[in-house]
């Protein structure tokens, strides 16, 4: 039984990959529907998954986000794990998809949850505009609003992994920074009329096999600021490279909730990490020389990490590690303490936004052997 996946807009349920991949469960906004119908939506969701993972964008209205965390606090339950995302419409619903693949593998809800922040950071999502005179979520400099009122000026706009904006058809045409490894790319079309997505970023990043395109999110031009806008997101598509990706990760226990986490955050009560106490943690001298060298390992484990990608998606399809099969969501263990509602957590020093990679060291490869599907390995 997978962990359910569940999202607060249609926007963000994108086509299945295969008839493997779970569905998402769309939550009724607000507005449609009563406090008392949400909390019996979650219930059965609870009933029937076990767990549940929301994605709610920080783009999303607040009375969503009330609306969720009135409804997990009312249910008192530490099942429910809220997880936020910054990027852009068509890039948290690439991000949602992958989520959705991972479910049907054998991670527990807690590694899947957190995951959300790791896979984040390999989706390379952005937009070509008509205008960036009304775009605020992305830092946009006075030459490029001054630029903007050229006729027929655009502007690429790289949204994450690292912003970044040019403009297009100018002596020395800038390009985006792309990613290091082989990705497909997804394209949106608005009222823009343009192919640059197609045309550039194809042959400058390398993208493998023919480009998708889906309908424009609803979301997507208050997004962007614009609707003169053509969306594009570059992303991971293999499920076993995704796989190996999120099982390489070390995973720890959360010291509040009890559930398994990758990276430096629990993805259902928010809470950090624990920083091990006695001669180890003091071991390394002076606070200075402690957070320089967690500063080098969080870059070791990012090179790793990159370089992983890089080997299993450059050439033939190698052997990502065995699977163990898709395994029921873990619930809570009956011994541990609910979680405490996000809104508790920020007296701990939590982070609402998305932050670095997990600063954790992967684990070793296993040995090549043939491609496999994680889901169909008994």
């Amino acid at each position: 039984m997978p962990t359910a996946i569940a999202v607060t807009s249609t926007d963000l349920v994108l086509p299945p990959t295969d008839p493997q991949t779970p569905n998402a469960a769309v939550l009724a906004a607000p507005e449609t529907r009563s406090l008392d119908a949400s909390i019996a939506d979650m219930q059965q969701l609870l009933a029937r998954y076990g767990s549940v993972v929301v994605v709610c964008p920080t783009s999303a209205p607040a009375a969503v986000q009330r609306r969720l965390h009135a409804v997990r606090a009312l249910l008192e339950s530490d099942r429910i794990a809220l997880v936020r995302t910054d990027l852009p419409p068509l890039g948290a619903a690439v991000l949602v998809r992958q989520l959705r693949q991972l479910a049907a593998c054998d991670f527990s809800p807690g590694v899947l949850a957190s995951a959300a922040r790791l896979l984040a950071h390999y989706i390379y999502a952005g937009a070509v505009l008509g205008s960036v005179s009304r775009l605020d979520r992305v830092p946009v400099s006075l030459s490029s609003h001054l630029k903007g009122w050229l006729p027929g000026a655009h502007f690429a706009v790289l949204a994450g992994p690292t912003p970044q904006i040019v403009r297009l058809g100018g002596a020395g045409d800038q390009r985006l920074a792309g990613p290091e490894f082989a990705t497909q790319l997804l394209v949106a079309r608005g009222q823009l009329q343009t192919d640059w997505p197609t045309t550039a970023l194809v042959p400058a990043w390398q993208i493998q096999g023919p480009v998708q395109e889906t309908a424009l999110p609803e979301a997507s031009p208050g997004w962007w600021g614009t609707g003169k806008v053509v969306e594009f997101a570059a992303y991971l598509p293999d499920l076993p490279v995704l796989y190996q990706l999120v099982s390489s990760v070390r995973r720890e226990a959360c010291h509040w909730c009890g559930m398994e986490l990758i990276g430096d955050r629990c993805g259902f009560c928010a809470a950090p990490l624990a920083t091990p106490a006695g001669p180890a943690a003091v071991a390394g001298g002076t606070p200075q020389a402690q957070a320089q060298a967690q500063a080098q390992a969080q870059a070791q484990a990012q090179a790793q990490a990159q370089a992983q990608i890089q080997a299993q998606t450059r050439g033939a399809p190698q052997a990502l590690g065995a699977a163990r099969g898709a395994a029921p969501a873990l619930d809570a263990a009956p011994g541990h303490r609910a979680g405490p509602a996000l809104d508790a957590v920020p007296a701990r020093g939590v982070a609402r936004a998305l932050g670095a990679p997990p600063a954790h060291a992967a684990r070793p490869l296993p040995a090549p052997g043939p491609a496999t599907d994680p889901r169909s390995v008994p």
